[in-house]
């Protein structure tokens, strides 16, 4: 089958990639090289590198729905769209292209997170299950049939980098699964349901500040909802600190709020919430690399001190 596929980040990688091994004719429809590092130098899109290894055709459109971008997707002349992790919207004359329209692999379990990140809100929301959905992609945000969906639990210690590659994986065989329906006839597009749908918007840094009057768990989650990028954090003495990792405990514990009631390189450092202590396992102090909290405690005296 001839395809268009637009796609950029890592998350796209393996539905490219499982195109490819099935030998569909493809072109790749990404965004620009963006600037990255202390020296600004300018990186190709995960996809591109993929694209470029394979001898895939490449174009670059700040926004495909520009006459420049139709005009690429129309002389392609694609039989199907499939959309993962684009960043654009795409516009009606764009979906009107390809003679099988657009099929979109989506990070969550629709009609739930709808949107940019829902791999980390999912994870954020205290959610123990998530997965992947193939849609008919629409004018709307994430908001067409749905074709098939696949569940799969989230580790109560997983992170969104981990359940990123995870689902990243699992998209890509749900997609060939979903092409394969196409080409037999049998796929049976399903309405969402509206009073179901939830929307989740873009991450963004100051979304990893932790407030430690609220519960353990809320913390716990946030902080796994913001490993990799960008990394939960707590002001200590006017200074922001990454905290990369924690561990839920049962343990209670006097102090204020905030308050690193045990502070010990051997036993660790504990963090008093709304309701319990917290863990903190994985540190990163200002200037310095990311290590474990009880190696941290070596070199800085926490005890007593609150993060605010």
């Amino acid at each position: 089958m001839r395809i268009a596929f637009c796609g950029t980040p890592d998350f796209a990688v393996p539905s490219l990639q499982m195109l490819i091994d099935e030998g569909h004719e493809l072109a790749l429809f990404t965004n620009p090289d963006k600037p990255k590092g202390r020296k600004g130098e300018l990186t190709p899109p995960p996809t591109k590198v993929l694209a470029e290894k394979h001898g895939i055709p490449v174009y670059q459109f700040e926004k495909i729905r520009r006459p420049e971008g139709i005009e690429a997707l129309r002389a392609f002349a694609p039989d199907l769209m499939v959309t993962a992790a684009f960043g654009q919207i795409l516009s009606a004359e764009n979906l009107s292209i390809p003679k099988y329209g657009c099929i979109n692999v989506h990070g969550s379990l629709l009609p739930k997170y709808r949107g940019a990140a829902p791999i980390q809100w999912s994870i954020i929301e205290g959610e123990k299950i998530t997965g992947v959905t193939t849609m008919l992609t629409d004018v709307g945000l994430d908001t067409g049939d749905m074709l098939l969906r696949r569940e799969v639990e989230i580790g109560e210690n997983e992170t969104a980098g981990e359940l990123f590659d995870r689902l990243a994986a699992i998209g890509a065989e749900l997609l060939k699964e979903t092409i394969e329906c196409l080409e037999k006839g049998e796929l049976k597009p399903i309405k969402q349901d509206e009073a179901a749908a939830t929307k989740c918007g873009m991450i963004k840094k100051e979304d990893g500040r932790i407030d430690f009057n609220r519960p353990a768990q809320r913390i716990h989650d946030q902080v796994r909802g913001m490993n990799p990028w960008p990394v939960a954090f707590a002001m200590l003495d006017g200074q922001p600190v990454k905290i990369w990792a924690t561990r839920m405990t049962e343990q209670q514990g006097g102090g204020k709020t905030g308050e690193c009631v045990i502070a010990d390189p051997k036993k660790g450092l504990f963090v008093r919430t709304a309701d319990k202590l917290i863990e903190i396992k994985e540190i990163q102090f200002p200037g310095a690399k990311r290590m474990e909290a009880k190696a941290a405690l070596l070199g800085h005296q926490l005890l007593g001190k609150v993060f605010e």
